[in-house]
């Protein structure tokens, strides 16, 4: 499969972008670049100083609250009450003290089991529907909070569980999209207040609500994320004439 929105991928494709040329309208201090992602047009600034690109943010399509205050009975855990979230891709929110555990000291494994079957039963469960775009209406993952939610300098720590069991190491674009607009619905936040998303990794985004849209039925919301990829390597892929599995094989 692949995901509907990455901000992660849309950092890192900026710089590699620009780096590569591919980008033929560049300007100081910031380079504008437009993405077609599958969940629809992004807009991402790339700072740039004439010789170097460093961190980028994006604009994200329409945020929205699909409901709010779902409780659901998660097998092993109890009762959960969740968020679900639209941020280019559905998500639960939930703050993992309801599973009795603790966002930066739980293992990893406890929060991704506690994520995962919250995420499972809301596919069981759940039916989305987008108003505008075809192909998002699923259950992607469940994002783990520390419940810090107010509007603060502090930093708010977070956990995506997405796909299938796979953890985010950094504090994931789409679901921080999805955290702040969540906190603007909920008046915890409001437009242009920044704040700053820690992930397991203990690297950081930065993200704040633009302005208020529409989206269908629903008030939505256009989100900034800010943060930094780095170069870390270089691959060449080869094909032989001959090489016929080289060509893709698939296993049912």
């Amino acid at each position: 499969g692949y995901a509907t929105m990455c901000g992660d991928a849309v950092i890192s494709l900026m710089r590699y972008a620009m780096k590569k040329g591919l980008v033929k309208n560049v300007t100081l201090p910031e380079t504008q670049v437009n993405i077609q992602c599958p969940c629809g047009p992004v807009t991402a600034y790339v700072t740039y100083d004439g010789q170097s690109t460093g961190a980028v943010r994006f604009q994200s399509v329409p945020c929205f609250v699909f409901q709010t205050d779902l409780t659901l009975e998660v097998p092993s855990y109890g009762q959960i009450t969740v968020d679900i979230v639209y941020g280019g891709a559905f998500y639960a929110i939930v703050s993992a003290g309801q599973y009795c555990l603790d966002i930066r000291e739980s293992k990893v494994s406890d929060l991704r089991a506690a994520a995962d079957a919250t995420t499972d039963i809301l596919r069981k469960q759940l039916e989305l529907s987008h108003p505008e775009t075809e192909g998002v209406s699923f259950v992607y993952g469940t994002i783990l909070t520390d419940g810090n939610d107010d509007y603060s300098e502090e930093i708010t720590d977070t956990m995506c569980v997405y796909a299938e069991k796979q953890v985010d190491r950094s504090p994931c674009g789409s679901g921080t999209s999805s955290r702040i607009a969540l906190q603007y619905f909920k008046n915890k936040v409001k437009v242009n207040q920044s704040r700053t998303f820690r992930g397991p990794s203990g690297d950081v985004f930065t993200a704040k609500v633009v302005k208020e849209v529409n989206c269908g039925k629903y008030r939505a919301v256009v989100t900034e994320v800010k943060g930094h990829g780095y170069f870390c390597g270089n691959s060449t892929f080869t094909l032989e004439e001959n090489d016929v599995t080289g060509r893709g094989f698939l296993l049912q």
